[in-house]
């Protein structure tokens, strides 16, 4: 038969430790009681069992939700992520003498999931100048847009960038590299197309180097959220 030993404190003979129970024994807190603790448990003690999720933070735990340092439980942090990769390269090569931009081959177009989602654009190309007499040859790009078959209109940059260059007549090449972000917030497809042109009518401007190791556009859909 159990022993009831009714007290109102316990306090150690030495006063400095309070044993309760042996090694082996199991020490059991009723249902319905409530064990209070007011002064200092060391988390090193908790050697077994799992703590449920309530008692780490506020809010619910959930696998869309994450437990942030204010003890809260907030939605999974989206943004950054790569929803997909669009890439398409041309072996196309022509020539220009307009001193406005002209469409080339080199595009690529991609649906957005999201109209939250930004588009990360990646173009590398060829571009070749070349004038048989005077000193002034240069020529520049531009990226424009299309959403959806509503017609193209610039994106990067906003006015044409200018390739200089050569000083003298003959040819100079480039070999522009460009890379920008770009947030169309639709979920219609949208088309990132290069555009070229020649300083002036009495030169000419090629682009395309008829590889498609050489020519070509990437996009990435990034998760904006």
């Amino acid at each position: 038969m159990a022993s009831i030993l009714k007290v109102d404190k316990l306090d150690p003979q030495s006063g400095t430790a309070l044993e309760i129970g042996s090694s082996g024994d199991t020490i059991t807190i009723p249902s319905g009681a409530t064990f209070t603790q007011s002064g200092t448990m060391n988390a090193s003690a908790i050697t077994a069992g799992t703590i449920a999720t309530a008692r780490l933070g506020s809010g619910t735990a959930s696998s869309s939700t994450v437990l942030y340092g204010d003890q809260t439980y907030k939605a999974e942090p989206g943004g950054g992520k790569v929803l997909q990769v669009i890439s398409r390269a041309t072996t196309t090569t022509n020539s220009t003498t307009s001193t406005t931009a002209v469409a080339t081959d080199n595009y690529a177009t991609i649906t957005p999931s999201a109209t939250s989602s930004t588009i990360l654009v990646s173009m590398t190309w060829r571009q070749q100048d070349y004038k048989a007499t005077g000193a002034s040859l240069a020529s520049g790009f531009q990226v424009q847009r299309d959403i959806d078959g509503g017609g193209y209109s610039a994106v990067f940059p906003t006015a044409i960038a200018s390739l200089w260059g050569w000083p003298a007549t003959g040819s100079q090449y480039y070999y522009p590299s460009i890379t920008f972000m770009d947030s169309p917030s639709t979920t219609s497809a949208v088309t990132y197309k290069l555009y070229v042109y020649s300083q002036t009518t009495t030169g000419t401007t090629y682009f395309g180097n008829g590889s498609a190791n050489g020519d070509y556009t990437i996009l990435q859909e990034m998760d904006g959220s």
